[in-house]
C-alpha cells in the first residue's frame, strides 16, 4: 500500500510541477487525477477486496474529468471577465499597466473603463 501512494505522489509532483503555464483545464485535471488516485488507493485499499491499484485507477480517471470541468469553467469565466464593453478583447499596456480595447466603429483605442487612449 504504501509503495502504491508513494509512487502516485511522485507522479502527482511531478505532474503538477508542468502546470505553470498551462490552462485552468490542463491544471484542473492534473491536481484532479493526482487527488483522485490518491484518495481512490486509499479507499480501494480499506473497502472491498483491498485492491488499491482498481481505486487509484478510478478515483484518477474520476478526478482528472471533474478537475478539467471545474478548470474549463473557470478559463470561461476568465475570459469573459477580461472583455471591453462591446465583448471586445482587451489588451495589456506595458507602459500604464492598464488594459486597453479597439472600437471597431471609431478605429480608436480605449482603456478598459471608456478612457480615450490617444
Amino acid at each position: 500500500m504504501s509503495k502504491i501512494i508513494m509512487t502516485i505522489t511522485a507522479a502527482s509532483v511531478l505532474a503538477l510541477g508542468a502546470c505553470t503555464t498551462t490552462g485552468n483545464t490542463e491544471r484542473g485535471a492534473a491536481i484532479g487525477a493526482a487527488g483522485g488516485a490518491i484518495a481512490g488507493a486509499i479507499i480501494g485499499n480499506n473497502v472491498g477486496s483491498g485492491d488499491a491499484k482498481t481505486g487509484a485507477a478510478i478515483g484518477a480517471v474520476v478526478g482528472g474529468a471533474g478537475g478539467a470541468y471545474a478548470g474549463s469553467e473557470k478559463d470561461k469565466r476568465m475570459d469573459n471577465a477580461r472583455r471591453g464593453p462591446n465583448g471586445e478583447k482587451l489588451y495589456y499596456d506595458n507602459n500604464t499597466g492598464r488594459y486597453y480595447f479597439f472600437d471597431s466603429r471609431s478605429g480608436n483605442s480605449y482603456y478598459e473603463n471608456g478612457q480615450f487612449r490617444g
